[in-house]
């Protein structure tokens, strides 16, 4: 008995075979170093990928990609964040229109086409960190009722989660917003409202610029109540009664 033979050659090599496809319509151009791009995870690329199929004017923020993809916020927020970290993304949060702040985002294509070429690992990025903090100033109990102002806003926006040197730095930029007669209740709002949409990595610095950008005139002087009416009086001399200071200023007496 003959052993069986079989028709179809044995691969010559292992690894991924293409069946190419020549697309005419809806494709898009992606370079290799993004989809084989070393530093970026594969949710990275894939949101990349995505991104630049996209036409301009898209959404792209972190509530628009977690409910088009499976992933969850927390992933897909880290993927952004190592495109950005990588030069693909650019976020920049400006103020639009009636003074909300909104975030504008580039996508490039191909952010470093230098250091992309070459061969070599690029160098990881060092992680950005924030200025240096000014001195905290000491909590006086004038600045009682702002710190707890402050320390309250958590409760509003769980975003805003002070430590306690913020309060304490910005206790003084709120207190100046009482001063100039502005509610406690309209500075909560003032602060916690129109806040862009995503993680806030440092709330501190955003409600200092808040409190410094947007802080009110000072309230121009009441104007003068009307004078008050002179108070009566009573002559003896000629039975008049009259408006004066004094009742000596009896004008029935002047005429004499």
């Amino acid at each position: 008995m003959t052993a069986t033979q079989f028709s179809a050659a044995a691969p010559s090599r292992a690894g991924v075979t293409h069946i190419r496809h020549r697309h005419d319509e809806k494709f898009t151009v992606v370079g290799n170093h993004l989809a084989q791009h070393p530093e970026l995870s594969a949710c990275a690329i894939g949101i990349g990928v995505y991104i630049q199929s996209l036409p301009d004017g898209a959404l792209v923020g972190i509530k628009v990609l977690t409910a088009r993809f499976r992933e969850g916020a927390h992933r897909i927020a880290g993927a952004l964040r190592e495109l950005e970290t990588a030069g693909y993304l650019k976020r920049q949060v400006v103020r639009g229109e009636s003074a909300k702040l909104v975030t504008l985002t580039t996508w490039y294509e191909h952010p470093h086409p230098v250091d992309l070429v070459k061969r070599a690992r690029p160098a990881r990025r060092e992680r950005s960190t924030p200025p240096p903090e000014p001195e905290v100033p000491s909590l006086t109990p004038e600045l009682k009722p702002a710190a707890a102002l402050l320390a309250g806003l958590r409760q509003v926006e769980p975003r805003l989660l002070l430590s306690e040197s913020d309060v304490c730095r910005l206790a003084p930029a709120v207190q100046l917003w009482l001063e100039r007669g502005v509610a406690p209740q309209a500075v909560t709002r003032t602060l916690a409202g129109g806040l862009p949409s995503g993680t806030i990595r440092w709330p501190g610095r955003l409600l200092a610029f808040r409190l410094r950008e947007w802080l009110p005139p000072e309230l121009p002087p009441a104007p003068p109540g009307p004078a008050s009416p002179l108070p009566m009086q009573y002559c003896e001399d000629c039975d008049l009664a009259f408006r004066a200071a004094l009742v000596d200023d009896c004008p029935g007496c002047a005429r004499k």
